[in-house]
């Protein structure tokens, strides 16, 4: 009993040290009070002692019954000193502690109408609506209470305008909101506050690379200097590098950022994707593998490390790592979806295909009103890659099938199946097929501008090119969207060997790119202009340009090696860039031709021929591999087999529309068939 008395003296003691602060100071402020009563402070402390006891029996040992207890002290304190502010705040935060957060609530609104400038009050209704919306889900209700939370914290900030914390969380609310203006403007006053906040600064940076806006957040970030930044910095940097993809200056920042915290494995794990992206495999696998070491329950890293080996043709390794990760996870759709693509790259076609078959049927549900979005997501890439399987099979029928499971998938899903459909008829050389699944696409979803465009160019492709042309140009409408018309315009003209009106185009949507992959595109498709022009230097120097933003493009490196090695120059280079694309993409039929074409023109012919036969099984209706094939025979003195193959060449040639015929190619290959059958007469006769 003698310890509860000492207690509450000592606590009475602080309480009125406090309660004096408060009412000293808010007198001075003239705040009105309705309807002003006697004040007995002894009495006000003796029950605010008494309410802080039970308080602290609620905190410390969990009994409920001394929270009313609690409550009613409280109560007895602020009827003895109605002006105490402390008093209300520590009720309302006792509300809070015990659940009743209506009661909190009143409890603070009710002091912010006696006073609208109590700081106290505003944070504590600041934090029980920051509280109320973690636990709410998405909708009209998280929206209320947003907004509730934004309106306590712009008075916070006007109350307590120097306060870095409220400036940040604000911004933060802000970004919640997507207004982002406002957002911008109280991140940068926070830094402006403390331009060595590291919080400050990254949550600013972070703003501006979510808004695509790279260049300020890499102005914001850089503009602390160097011996203030730490690892959390380094590794906000290396995260916009990445984004820039200037990925050897992200690798340079997360090195940093891992020297002054050698245990930040998010910061070994962007060091790991951008070493990654840089070419850098072995290096990347190394920090994978650390990674690993460091938390060997981690089965992401596991997947990450089986990515690499599936790129580098260890499929036996890739294997091994998948199945650690199933061993963590084995219910784990991803680690399933990874092994099939592993036995994809093995030509295991039909064990792949098992396994995406299971994977469409596990995310099946009884109702198209069942699926989340993310469900819808999920579902459409299982089922797009069994398609493809069925594609890379030339099981055309099988694919076309599979991908239509796609078109009830939601907006952007069923806009990929019918693409896919459409491109499955084309590799097919069903031109009628292709034209009346972009049909069905534009009257499913008549304002879908990609898809009407897709339908335009499929009859440009098989008829008079005018008018879809004229309707294409027609959806340009002086908005920042042209960029997408203009590309599409110059992929048309380039079809149709219109050279001139094709580099107009793509003239205009590279002034319209405002991201680096958008120029990107521009530069690759412009290098593929030139390049059907034959103007191979102009064309290697798009390509270039592609491969100084992204090192890791397949289809720009397969694309410069094929056409240096096509012409006979700079070979071993060829070579390497096509040897990078396929371990990029590995089972790229077009890049497996390349890669014997190469060889072909280096004079190894035995790893050609093991390389173009690969081709021809995964794409034998391809003139061009053929062709290959047919050269291959002829000069290894198989002439015959040469002449097969030519022969098949001819025959794709001719289920080609015109704008995807090389007539150049198909004159050369028609004449060393000529030749080859007069050669093969000759000799049957002689024999005879």
């Amino acid at each position: 009993m003698r310890r509860i008395v000492l207690v509450i003296l000592m606590i009475s003691v602080a309480a009125a040290a406090a309660m004096g602060q408060t009412n000293s100071s808010s007198s001075s402020e003239s705040r009105p009070v309705s309807s002003p009563r006697k004040v007995d402070r002894a009495a006000a402390y003796y029950h605010y002692a008494l309410a802080h006891m039970y308080e602290e029996q609620v905190t410390m040992y969990g009994r409920s019954e001394s929270a009313s207890k609690a409550i009613e002290e409280y109560r007895l304190a602020i009827e003895a000193d109605p002006s105490s502010e402390f008093l209300t705040s520590g009720l309302a935060e006792l509300y809070v502690k015990t659940g009743r957060i209506r009661d909190a609530v009143l409890e603070a609104q009710d002091i912010i109408k006696r006073d609208p400038s109590n700081l106290e009050a505003h944070k504590l209704l600041g934090r029980i609506y920051l509280r109320s919306l973690g636990d709410m889900p998405g909708g009209n209700g998280s929206d209320n209470v947003l907004k509730l939370a934004i309106d306590q914290y712009e008075q916070i900030v006007k109350i307590e305008p120097t306060s870095v914390d409220d400036h940040l969380l604000l911004g933060r609310l802000y970004r919640l909101n997507n207004d982002l203006t406002k957002a911008e403007n109280e991140l940068k006053t926070a830094v402006k506050l403390d331009p060595n906040s590291e919080e400050a600064v990254t949550t600013l940076a972070i703003l501006y690379t979510d808004e695509g806006d790279t260049a300020h957040a890499l102005q914001v970030l850089s503009a602390v200097p160097d011996a203030a930044r730490s690892a959390k910095l380094y590794s906000a940097l290396g995260a916009t590098y990445e984004q820039r993809k200037e990925y050897k200056s992200a690798i340079d920042a997360y090195k940093k950022a891992i020297m002054l915290d050698r245990d930040n494995l998010d910061a070994i794990r962007g060091l790991a994707e951008n070493l990654l992206n840089d070419g850098q495999s072995d290096a990347a696998l190394e920090q994978y593998k650390v990674i690993a070491d460091a938390n060997p329950e981690d089965a992401q890293t596991y997947l990450r490390i089986a990515e690499i080996y599936r790129r580098q043709g260890k499929y036996d390794q890739a294997l091994e790592n998948l199945k650690k990760a199933d061993s963590m996870v084995p219910d784990s759709l991803e680690v399933s979806y990874n092994i099939a693509a592993v036995y994809e790259a093995q030509g295991r076609y039909d064990e792949a295909a098992k396994l995406l078959q299971d994977l469409v049927k596990k995310t099946e549900k009884s109702t198209e009103t069942s699926y989340s979005q993310a469900d819808r997501n999920n579902r459409a890439i299982f089922i797009e890659r069994l398609a493809t399987v069925y594609r890379e099979q030339e099981s055309y029928q099988a694919a076309v099938d599979t991908f239509r499971k796609m078109l009830t998938l939601g907006d952007e899903n069923a806009r990929t199946g019918y693409q896919n459909i459409i491109d499955t008829y084309r590799e097919a050389k069903q031109w009628p097929q292709a034209t009346a699944a972009a049909r069905e696409a534009v009257q499913k979803m008549p304002n879908d501008r990609d898809l009407r465009m897709v339908l335009a160019a499929q009859l440009a492709d098989t008829g008079d090119p005018e008018k879809p042309l004229a309707d294409v140009r027609s959806m340009l409408k002086g908005a920042p969207e042209d960029r997408e018309v203009y590309v599409r315009l110059a992929i048309m003209y380039t079809r149709l060997k219109r050279w001139s009106e094709a580099e107009q185009a793509l003239a205009k949507a590279e002034q319209m790119a405002t991201k680096p992959e958008e120029k990107e595109y521009v530069y690759f498709l412009r290098g593929d202009t030139y390049q059907r022009q034959k103007k191979y230097e102009e064309a290697e120097a798009e390509f270039r340009k592609v491969l100084a933003f992204t090192p890791q493009s397949a289809a720009t490196l397969n694309y410069l090696g094929y056409m240096n090695a096509d012409r006979g120059v700079k070979l071993d280079e060829s070579l390497n860039y096509i040897k990078q694309a396929l371990t990029l993409e590995p089972n790229s039929g077009a890049y497996l031709d390349s890669l014997g074409w190469a060889y072909f023109k280096l004079g190894k012919y035995d790893l050609a021929e093991e390389n173009l036969t690969k081709a021809s099984a995964r794409m034998g209706s391809d003139p061009t591999v053929q062709e290959h094939l047919g050269d291959l025979y002829q000069k290894t003195g198989r002439l015959k087999l040469a002449a097969a193959h030519w022969e098949r060449a001819m025959e794709e040639w001719g289920k080609t529309v015109p704008a995807e015929v090389d007539t150049e190619a198909q004159a050369k290959v028609q004449q060393k068939l000529d030749a080859a059958k007069v050669r093969l007469a000759k000799e049957q006769g002689d024999k005879q």
